[in-house]
């Protein structure tokens, strides 16, 4: 067989073959490549080999034989059978191959078919063309699409469209596209173009025009004389954003507790746009387990609280090629609850639920629905499941697959557990999923099946086959999918049927056999697979060229090289079919390869550590069978460039002259340049200096002369440095130690690591010190890293005094070593040195077993192995394994054993919880390790299959009890008892109407043992608690339930506990009950003491009843503070206190305004709420209703407080049913202000003044209403239906309106139908006093009913009055 190479780039990999053999090589049964099969022999005689594609070279006998052969067909369809079983199988490879021709109808010998299927698989990989420009312009080549833009091609309506098509070949191809089908003539359509020396169009808009006229199927052709390549059916599709459709929305009304769903409907855009719900003021909407959006961009509610009533839900939609976010209008929630009042404080209750009133729910599922629903995915995309479910309280999600389990490293859980992902889908990932929704009140389970499909995808892509003239091949186009993809062949573009017929062409499903291949067999073939999910389109050229070998490097190369260093001398080649290239050195007729030497691929050699006796002239030859071409390197070995004597710290005196010596020991055929740096930079070598070949001398030095001095010298090969610091002192300081006057630091690093000494165990490192920097050296460490367990890892090695640079390293065998050195001193450590060169010890067997043996189950019918694995330092050789070994325990029975390379073994069906003995030994390429010792290890555990009996529970106090039980049998267990656990939990609280969480608790015993104590319980509770017996695999059955009451014990202290000061007179206290009442309270507790600094006064001490919060305290002394303790009283006694202090006076204490609240409408209470602002006095009354205590009777305290409030009163009547209270208390309204300066309402002149005012006020209303009343008189009409107008004139028989001119109506007042005066903007009107029904006057002129206030509309919002007194109905009233 006869194929293109391109081996050569320098550092590419590759591999280097010999020259081609002859006959001899042949007769004598030897192959010429021992790396390489490339020249594939012919059958002739057994054991005679020939080149089969230089058979025109063979001799007249051969050829005349091998002519011979081509008759004889049937042997001929045999070697095409036989090359169809060679060929390889695997995605990606190669399918090409020669047709052997045997000469004679006789079986070959079996060796031969194994030297047959080795040629055919060395075959396998791509062969590319040198890029060197002058073969590339030199060979021609059919076209290759190299670029191309996506099958689904969406673009920007705003930007010109870009459809992207790039080809390469020899001759340049030309393109051509087709739209829909059809041939696409550019030069009609004046915004279309084509850029220049490539087939992408480009669709210019500027000018005008539509891009959704362009939309379409585009597929682009590139053509040159040797055939025509495709690119993909390209769709070319319009970005598109729509706007939302215009609609109102209507508040969403729903009941707190229920589910709800806020459909978001996207317009469809293309792509989908992004989905995200804000607020309409931009807000993002806070997400969790309850409230969460789903895949489909819809917003879901498992259960709707009062709380999500105080925001809007706008669903928005972002557009990804538009950069455009838009907003639907926005939801707004109503919420109809029982419990009106949000309040904060209940979020963070244990359960909100109950405490808001919501009924609780089983869980039901919103999407999706029913029980059972099913799902298609395509191989390689992400495959996402969602169940999202109401209820009460919020459910929660898990997730589980039928008959297996999730793949966990494709496997993740969104969206708070509701929505599963898997990555990367494939059959395997196809099955029944099911989510499963659990709450308190029940769980329900919804099925998905899930069905894999596959749009097409290659397992043997065709690839571009280049051969010789001759030489047979083939292309293979084979790929999977679901359902199974069809396969058409097409050739330049064309339908294979349609092509004109090629003898040497045979078509075979989806493979393509090529025999004896022309120069005309040139073409460029497309497969494309396809199915109802996609499709896939590859083009594969057939190329054939006849080339023969080239070097691609210049000749005659000199490489000079310093010794011990590594180098790599470079042959890169070409031709076709394939050279085969070998190194000779100085003409020697010995492949160099192994040793100290390696042949890379690209056939590049490398001489691992340049010896002397390795200088020499090396060739490289290149072979195949139209010739043969060489190159040759010379390499010259020179000496390293070493400084011997280095130059010395100094310390010299202003003025005096310093040398500094730097010899060199060099190559003497290398030029050496030496120069100085001074504090690292160049030197410029001034008047005072001499610079010669071996030193520097500075005449007169001055302080700027100080500075550490380096010596370079150099090579054009190599370097070597060496540094020196000089100190220059005052003529009158002169240090006796100065090292002590000068900086400290860190060594320099160790350097020119040199290995010698190589011995099976042990090698000497030797190194040069660094600069000690002014500190002197303590150590040196020496590490090591090896490139077969862990590359790139260092460890150390050992550790050497400071006064040592050469040691004896002791190795382990079978390892490739690498040593650096750091150097350590009184500062720190300096950096590692470079790494030496690589010493690889001989191998040997295992001197040591791997360690932490352990044999535990991981089921119940197992026995998982492991150890820890051996290091590079202990493998000692090649293809380290391990031996493991096992047999049950006391049974004496034979050993079990498998070789085993990873760190673990599973036995499998073994008995539950059984001993073992196990063994694990390590073994080599070399041999075995010392015996193993022997290890015990447990087969797996199952679950215990006994309770503990007999329980016996006995109350210890108010918050333990102790347990006591009978111990379960050993064999029971099962498994390793690992301790006895009590689960219990509290049924209910002795109390009534206390609600208490019956979560499960345990507590633990550890061991073997039948009694324990479990504390921290509630008191005065009920309890239930069962005892399991627990192994390492988990709980064994539950006992017999018990159940148990806890006694009495002390409360905890009282919630709340306020103190406030609404002057300097009183004290006002206000609690809540206790938390945990712990049992039935009897009372209150308070105790409290005056201070004033540190003097403090008598402790009184005042008892409550249980059921009183409040308590108002009158102050004895004005200046000193108050300290309270309050606690709360049980028939045990008196619990946790609660300590408070009243506010601190005005002088030590800002005040602080807090904004009114109105306290809470009492259950069954009436009353009235005013809106104030401080401008009159006016009555509130407070009414607090005490939850009830078991045994105590409830209580109503009721406080009536004057404030100041406003002149304007909005009376109403209202009703508040509230739920029943409990024990927990209901929350005391707080106190307008904080406030602890004196009130101006509280003084006494303030209220004398107020109460004199209110007095006159009082007597000039009773004289003003005597005066009405018995001072006129009102006419009596005989049409009562004409009004009095203010202009009439008085009747004439004497009577008359007012006698007083100033309460007479203004302009413009109306009277009604019985002669009242109906008031409408007067500030002096007797109407505005009073607060009764509207007055009324008889016919006589009496006054019937009471003076009263009209109410104004906007401020009662449709309340009724509750008829507070005025004074004048106070008058009236006793009259």
């Amino acid at each position: 067989m006869r194929r293109l190479a391109a081996r050569g780039a320098a550092g590419d990999a590759g591999e280097v073959a010999a020259p081609a053999a002859d006959s001899t090589d042949c007769a004598r049964g030897r192959h010429p490549s021992s790396r390489r099969l490339i020249d594939l022999c012919a059958i002739w005689d057994p054991g005679v080999f020939l080149p089969a594609v230089g058979w025109k070279r063979a001799s007249g006998f051969a050829r005349r034989r091998l002519n011979e052969a081509e008759t004889l067909n049937s042997v001929r369809e045999a070697q095409l059978e036989l090359l169809e079983a060679a060929r390889p199988r695997g995605p990606g490879s190669r399918e090409r191959g020669p047709v052997l021709r045997m000469a004679r109808q006789q079986q070959p010998p079996p060796w031969v078919h194994a030297a047959f299927l080795l040629c055919l698989l060395s075959l396998s990989g791509a062969i590319e063309i040198p890029m060197d420009p002058s073969i590339q312009n030199e060979l021609s080549q059919p076209p290759t699409i190299t670029k191309q833009s996506v099958k689904d091609h969406i673009v920007d309506p705003r930007d010109n469209i870009l459809i992207e098509c790039e080809a390469k070949g020899n001759p340049a191809p030309s393109f051509h596209w087709t739209r829909n089908s059809r041939f696409f003539n550019i030069a009609k359509d004046p915004r279309v173009s084509m850029k220049r020396r490539s087939g992408t169009l480009v669709i210019d808009f500027r000018s005008g025009g539509r891009p959704e006229e362009y939309e379409g199927e585009y597929q682009c052709f590139a053509r040159n004389k040797f055939g025509t390549a495709l690119s993909n059916r390209i769709r070319l599709q319009v970005s598109k954003s729509p706007l939302w459709p215009k609609e109102n929305l209507d508040p969403v009304v729903v009941q707190e507790g229920a589910p709800l769903t806020l459909q978001c409907n996207p317009p469809p855009g293309l792509p989908s746009p992004v989905i995200f719900w804000m607020s309409s003021s931009m807000e993002p909407i806070t997400q969790d387990k309850r409230v969460s959006q789903g895949h489909n961009g819809d917003l879901y509610f498992s259960n709707v609280m009062l709380q999500d009533m105080q925001t809007d839900y706008s669903c928005n939609a972002r557009f990804h090629f538009t950069h455009t976010i838009q907003q639907k209008n926005a939801f707004t929630l109503k919420v109809l609850t029982n419990n009106p009042y949000n309040d904060s404080s209940l979020r963070n209750h244990p359960d909100i639920y109950s405490a808001r009133g919501v009924a609780e729910r089983t869980p039901s599922f919103m999407y999706p629905q029913g029980t059972a629903s099913s799902q298609m995915v395509l191989r390689g995309m992400d495959l996402v499941l969602e169940c999202i479910a109401s209820g009460v309280p919020t459910p929660d999600i898990a997730w589980y697959k039928k008959g297996g389990d999730l793949p966990s490293d494709k496997a993740k859980f969104e969206n708070f557990n509701k929505a599963l992902r898997i990555t990367n889908v494939s059959e395997e990932d196809s099955g029944e999923y099911f989510c499963l929704a659990s709450n308190k009140m029940g769980s329900i389970r919804h099925t998905i099946s899930v069905r894999v499909k596959a749009a097409p995808y290659w397992l043997d892509e065709p690839k571009n086959l280049i051969l010789a003239p001759g030489e047979d091949g083939r292309l293979v186009c084979r790929a999977n999918g679901n359902p199974k993809p069809t396969v058409q062949w097409m050739v330049n573009g064309e339908p294979l049927q349609s092509a004109p017929p090629n003898p040497n062409r045979e078509v075979a499903g989806d493979t393509i056999i090529f025999r004896d291949t022309q120069i005309s067999s040139r073409a460029v073939y497309q497969c494309n697979t396809s199915n109802e999910h996609g499709y896939l389109l590859a083009n594969a050229f057939v190329s054939v060229l006849d080339v023969p070998p080239r070097m691609l490097s210049p000749r005659n190369q000199l490489i000079r090289v310093i010794l011990y260093n590594r180098t790599r001398l470079d042959c890169p080649f070409f031709g076709s079919p394939i050279p085969t290239l070998r190194w000779f050195k100085n003409g020697q007729g010995s492949n160099l390869d192994g040793g100290n030497y390696h042949v890379y691929e690209n056939g590049s050699l490398e001489i691992k550590m340049i010896r002397k006796e390795d200088q020499g002239i090396y060739t490289c030859v290149a072979t195949n069978i139209l010739g043969k071409a060489e190159n040759q390197v010379r390499l010259e070995v020179k000496d390293p460039t070493r400084i011997y004597r280095m130059p010395e710290d100094q310390v010299a005196k202003r003025g005096t002259t310093v040398q500094l010596e730097c010899r060199v020991k060099h190559d003497p055929s290398l030029k050496l340049t030496v120069s100085w740096l001074k504090d690292d930079e160049p030197l410029y070598i001034g008047n005072r200096m001499k610079k010669e070949d071996d030193s520097l001398t500075i005449f007169g030095v001055a302080e700027r002369d100080q500075g550490s001095y380096t010596c370079v010298a150099s090579t054009e090969l190599d370097q070597d440095l060496a540094k020196a610091y000089l100190t220059v002192l005052a003529d009158q300081a002169t240090p006796t130690n100065r090292l002590a006057a000068l900086p400290k630091g860190r060594p320099d690093r160790p350097r020119d690591l040199e290995l010698t000494d190589l011995a099976e165990r042990s090698v000497r490192l030797t190194w040069i010190p660094g600069d000690d920097n002014n500190s002197p050296i303590t150590d040196y460490v020496v590490q090591f890293e090896e490139d077969q367990f862990q590359p790139g890892v260092w460890h150390d090695h050992s550790k050497f005094p400071g006064s040592v640079n050469s040691a004896v390293l002791q190795l382990s065998p079978y390892v490739n070593y690498q040593f650096r050195v750091i150097a350590i001193n009184e500062v720190g450590s300096s950096h590692p040195s470079l790494p030496s060169e690589r010493y690889r010890t001989s191998g040997a067997p295992p001197e040591s077993n791997p360690a932490d043996v352990k044999g535990e189950g991981t089921r119940k019918n197992n026995m998982e192995i492991t150890w820890t694995p051996m290091n590079a330092t202990s493998a000692f050789g090649p293809n380290l394994r391990y031996i493991v070994k096992w047999r049950r325990r006391e049974t004496r029975e034979t050993w079990n054993n498998v070789t085993v390379w990873g760190s673990r073994y599973v036995v499998g069906q073994t008995p539950v919880y059984v001993p073992y003995e196990i063994r694990v030994q390590a073994e080599n390429d070399f041999g075995k390790g010392p015996e193993p010792d022997t290890v015990i290890g447990y087969s797996g555990e199952d679950y215990p299959r006994a309770a503990p009996t007999d329980v016996k529970i006995r109350v210890l106090n108010s918050t333990a009890i102790s347990l006591q039980w009978n111990r379960v049998y050993p064999d029971t267990v099962q498994g390793q008892l690992r301790e006895y656990r009590a689960y219990y939990w509290r049924e209910s609280s002795l109390l009534k109407n206390l609600w208490v969480s019956q979560k499960r608790q345990q507590a633990s015993f550890p061991g073997d043992r039948p009694r324990g104590v479990v504390s921290r319980l509630f008191p005065y509770s009920n309890y239930k608690l069962e005892m399991v017996v627990v192994n390492g695999r988990g709980d064994g059955p539950r006992s017999e339930t018990k159940e148990f009451t806890t006694p009495e014990g002390v409360p905890s202290a009282p919630r709340r506990f306020r103190v406030r000061q609404p002057n300097l007179e009183t004290i006002n206290l206000e609690w809540d009950h206790p938390e945990h009442p712990n049992g039935i309270l009897i009372g209150y507790t308070l105790k409290y003491v005056a201070f004033n600094g540190t003097k403090l006064g008598k402790q009184i001490v005042e008892n409550f009843s249980p059921n009183q919060t409040k308590f108002t305290m009158q102050r004895a002394d004005p200046v000193s503070r108050y300290r309270f303790t309050l606690s709360a009283r049980t028939q045990v006694g008196s619990g946790e206190a609660a300590t408070e202090e009243s506010p601190a006076p005005p002088n030590e204490a800002t005040p602080t305004a807090a904004p009114p609240t109105l306290p809470p409408t009492p259950v069954g209470a009436t009353g009235a709420v005013s809106s104030t602002d401080a401008t009159a006095t006016a009555a509130t009354t407070e009414a607090t209703t005490v939850p009830t205590i078991p045994g105590v009777a409830p209580t109503t305290i009721a406080t009536t407080t004057t404030a100041a409030t406003t002149t304007t009163t909005a009376a109403a009547a209202a009703t508040t049913e509230r739920p029943p209270a409990t024990t927990s208390g209901t929350k005391m309204p707080e106190s307008a202000y904080t406030n602890n300066q004196a009130d101006i309402a509280t003084q006494g002149w303030f209220i004398g003044l107020m109460c004199a005012i209110a007095l006159l006020v009082l007597i000039l209303l009773i004289v003003c209403f005597i005066k009405r009343s018995r001072g006129g008189k009102y006419p009596v009409r005989e049409k009562k239906d004409v009004p009095l107008g203010p202009e009439d004139p008085k009747e004439e028989d004497g009577s008359f309106d007012y006698s007083d001119e100033d309460n007479k109506p203004l302009q413009g007042s109306q009277t009604s139908l019985d002669g009242t005066i109906k008031q409408q903007e007067s500030d002096d009107s007797l109407v505005d006093y009073g607060e009764g029904g509207e007055g009324q006057f008889n016919e006589d002129g009496s006054f019937i009913g009471q003076y009263t206030v009209k109410k104004d509309k906007e401020e009662t919002e449709g309340n009724e009055s509750s008829e507070a007194t005025s004074p004048v109905n106070a008058i009236y009233s006793l009259a």
